[in-house]
């Protein structure tokens, strides 16, 4: 069936799934100069960045959020999901000697990508932590909601976002390779399209609202600024909305890949 996952099966080969993102981990750090301060390092100066352009330049308001919290809040959720997105996207292709040698479930490789990029995630909430915690001490207007306890949940729904569309990407990638060139450009707009580098509260005109929350990543971003900062909230259309996105684009994308991971061996 298109649309049977083998959990089963899946769980037979954790070992598996872990030994793949502990790889993807180590390789990211191998042969170079600073290694995890990488990660340390992007984020802290993208936020620099948009603070400077958008906040000080520009003057894009942030709904009360302190600049430098305000895009870093969005940074976190961003940053994961287009690992994810990227990484389960190029799994196939990057792995094709691989798969081609040895039988395991599929899945397990764009699992693995949604598993190892939880560390990254966990070194970004590290910074984002730091600052934040150094605003509150200045006096400044945020304190976290008890939303904060479904964290873990938002988490989870960002992974599924970028494993959905991934999971779009891994299948089509397979037949049409230049998907891979297109993809840090697909990202690039979509992250000025999703509301970082300003609030969604700014977006008045309700097609370009609609459009907002269709998109599934301004659910997260915007949710998880609330729930740290108790401003700039979202309404409960806006969560559904992007809950079912999110489920369609999932569903589909498992029918995709398991139709693909069929003939993957000859069409690779």
């Amino acid at each position: 069936s298109l649309f049977k996952i083998n959990w089963r099966e899946i769980a037979e080969y954790r070992d598996l799934l872990v030994l793949l993102a502990r790889r993807d981990i180590t390789v990211v750090y191998k042969q170079t100069l600073l290694g995890p301060l990488w990660f340390v390092i992007q984020p802290v100066i993208m936020s620099i960045v948009f603070t400077v352009i958008f906040g000080r330049v520009a003057k894009i308001p942030t709904d009360g959020i302190p600049g430098f919290v305000f895009y870093m809040g969005g940074m976190v959720m961003w940053n994961y999901f287009s690992a994810v997105l990227n990484n389960s996207g190029t799994s196939l292709i990057g792995n094709a000697n691989l798969l081609s040698k040895v039988y395991f479930p599929r899945l397990v490789i764009p699992l693995s990508a949604v598993v190892s990029n939880l560390a990254h995630l966990l070194v970004n909430f590290g910074i984002f932590a730091v600052f934040y915690v150094y605003y509150c001490v200045k006096g400044a207007s945020i304190q976290p909601t008890w939303w904060i306890l479904a964290l873990p949940l938002l988490v989870a729904y960002t992974a599924l976002v970028g494993l959905g569309f991934g999971l779009w990407v891994a299948a089509i990638t397979t037949k049409y390779r230049d998907m891979r060139l297109a993809l840090p450009f697909v990202l690039q707009i979509w992250m000025y399209a999703t509301p970082i580098v300003y609030s969604a509260s700014g977006v008045v005109d309700p097609f370009f609202r609609r459009v907002l929350w269709a998109n599934p990543m301004s659910v997260s971003i915007q949710l998880n600024r609330y729930i740290f900062t108790g401003l700039g909230g979202i309404d409960a259309g806006a969560v559904l909305q992007g809950l079912v996105v999110t489920a369609l684009v999932l569903l589909s994308g498992i029918v995709v890949f398991n139709r693909v991971q069929r003939n993957f061996v000859d069409t690779v």
